[in-house]
């Protein structure tokens, strides 16, 4: 038996399935989700901090939508708070690197 003990992608026990395995299953409280997508998000940006990879941004959006609706965020809500916040504050194509202070 291999042991995971992570939150996977919805379709995941079924590709398992096809490919005659036996995935073990449970689903998490809303808490427990929460604590989970966390530590997903946390591995996700591992990942792509160590491949540079398209592909882990992508999972890195999937993860912080996830988040979003589990705060009863939208993702259209979450990305007018973006927006709001680029207009307010800029967003980070000037490539600004803050040295100091005085």
């Amino acid at each position: 038996m291999v042991y995971y003990n992570k939150l996977v992608r919805d379709r995941i026990p079924e590709i398992m399935r096809e490919k005659g395995e036996v995935p073990h299953l449970e689903i998490l409280d809303d808490a427990a989700y929460r604590r989970e997508l966390l530590k997903k998000l946390d591995e996700e940006v591992a990942e792509y901090k160590e491949s540079g990879e398209t592909e882990e941004l992508a999972d890195i959006l999937e993860v912080l939508l996830a988040l979003a609706k589990a705060q009863g965020v939208s993702a259209e809500e979450l990305q007018s708070v973006c927006n709001a916040k680029r207009r307010a504050r800029g967003g980070f194509s000037e490539k600004i690197y803050l040295v100091s202070k005085e």
